[in-house]
């Protein structure tokens, strides 16, 4: 036997033996995700908010049994986003549309979610309505050490009233032995038009990079996540252009923000629908340090996103056919779940 087909051998065993190491190797996978609950308020009328509005609370039914359902719905959505991997309900989950911090624990009190022992990070909001953001998480799995909310500020109305929207929530600690910085956010709505309210967002963009640069600058390489409801698309200048997030892995340098969420609606992909448009308003940014471009799962990096979106929770019919299966509409309870699809991402690490 030749040099040449000795050399050639010994190259293919050793490609060979490094696949076989490789796919032998056990990964730790664990959830984190995001939901828009779409009003989840309670029955209470709270006198400082303008809660009385909410749909719950205009509904003609019995409120508290329609309070109960709604509950249960958003809590069987929460227990089932990525355990089709990770085999139980998200290590972490940022949600908007909240009321206070009652609903957040009667929430995690439900049967499809008192098994995974949520812990909860809440904080009112200035919000007119009333509602907020929070994170909840399982305490086996992820431990904070740090949370503060920021207030975004607007200008005033030109009636001298102060706008109030909702705050930023930033929570650190660490999933498992890995030190994680989240962002909650429910950006200004576009009522108005888009254009008109476009300024609010690009606003909260500029938070959401004074909140990153803070966490930065004690530690450059921090392992950072911004999830929420934009209230804009991947590619409006919030995103863009403010935050400066970047749709492919190849344009991410050092310190900047990733977006996996452009790709899908570059692909026509959304997680809501409203007067016949459909849009990618909520989605997960991570931070380069999360990025899985050496393919060295060594500590937590991001493996895939996703929108998650089973077949119960979508309209089967209908003009909405295709939007999500919401949970009121003109007032009244359909039985539905949310106006959005909830997002997630997994994050995997080798075990050792």
């Amino acid at each position: 036997m030749n040099k040449i087909k000795i050399l050639i051998i010994v190259l293919c065993f050793s490609v060979l033996n490094s696949y076989a190491q490789n796919s032998n190797k056990e990964y730790q996978i664990r959830t984190i995700a995001f939901y828009n609950l779409e009003n989840l308020f309670d029955t209470v009328n709270d006198p400082n908010v303008y809660d009385e509005a909410s749909p719950i609370m205009e509904s003609k039914g019995d409120t508290a049994k329609i309070y109960a359902q709604k509950l249960d719905n958003m809590a069987r959505v929460i227990a089932l986003i990525g355990s089709k991997k990770t085999h139980t309900a998200p290590a972490i989950i940022g949600v908007s549309e909240v009321e206070n911090l009652r609903v957040l624990e009667d929430l995690v009190a439900n049967q499809h979610l008192k098994k995974f022992n949520y812990g909860i990070v809440h904080y009112d909001s200035p919000d007119f309505r009333g509602i907020d953001v929070a994170l909840l998480y399982q305490k086996r799995y992820f431990k904070p050490v740090f949370s503060k909310n920021y207030e975004l500020k607007l200008a005033n109305n030109k009636d001298g009233k102060k706008q109030t929207t909702r705050d930023q929530l930033l929570v650190s600690g660490y999933l498992d032995d890995e030190l994680i910085h989240i962002i909650v956010n429910h950006w200004p709505s576009r009522r108005g038009g888009e254009k008109k309210s476009s300024i609010k967002r690009e606003k909260a963009a500029a938070l959401n990079v004074q909140i990153i640069k803070e966490v930065q600058e004690k530690n450059p390489t921090a392992k950072i996540i911004t999830m929420g409801d934009f209230n804009d698309d991947p590619t409006n200048n919030s995103l863009k252009k403010v935050l400066n997030a970047k749709g492919e892995k190849s344009e991410v340098k050092s310190g900047d923000m990733y977006n996996p969420m452009e790709n899908m609606h570059a692909r026509g992909l959304n997680t809501l629908g409203y007067r016949d448009n459909i849009n990618l308003f909520d989605q997960i940014l991570i931070s380069s340090s999360l990025l899985d471009t050496d393919k060295k799962f060594e500590d937590y990096k991001m493996f895939k996103a996703n929108i998650y979106n089973p077949r119960f929770l979508i309209n089967k019919k209908g003009r909405y056919k295709g939007y999500p299966n919401r949970s009121f509409s003109y007032g009244n309870f359909t039985g539905g779940f949310s106006d959005h699809f909830p997002v997630y991402i997994y994050v995997i690490k080798e075990k050792h």
